[in-house]
């Protein structure tokens, strides 16, 4: 090996959010920061973990929230057209001769 060209290693203490302090081998720095180690990584820990920093998840849930509302909004305007349309054809359908037949349609 060539002398003067390679990095110096020292111990480099990795921090992790959960708290779990690991040493290792590094030629960066003294101190590194992590979110997800070993200890609290999905894959090791066979947990869901939503790993979220732009707040995504939550914009995406809200987005969803508000196309459900829509979704029952115009289903409700369907149904309303439907059964006025309905109305309409019983109307149609059958001769209406007196009052109490216009009364019985309606009712339905």
């Amino acid at each position: 090996m060539k002398k003067n060209i390679h990095p110096e290693y020292v111990d480099a203490e990795v921090i992790c959010l959960c708290g779990n302090k690991t040493t290792v081998k590094s030629s960066s720095s003294n101190t590194i920061k992590v979110e997800l180690c070993y200890n609290c990584h999905p894959f090791y820990t066979g947990e869901q973990k939503i790993v979220d920093t732009a707040n995504r998840v939550k914009k995406f849930n809200e987005q969803s929230k508000v196309a459900q509302k829509m979704q029952t909004h115009i289903q409700a305007k369907k149904e309303k057209i439907n059964s006025k349309n309905k109305k309409d054809n019983l109307i149609k359908e059958k001769p209406i001769l007196t009052l109490r037949d216009m009364m019985d349609a309606l009712k339905k």
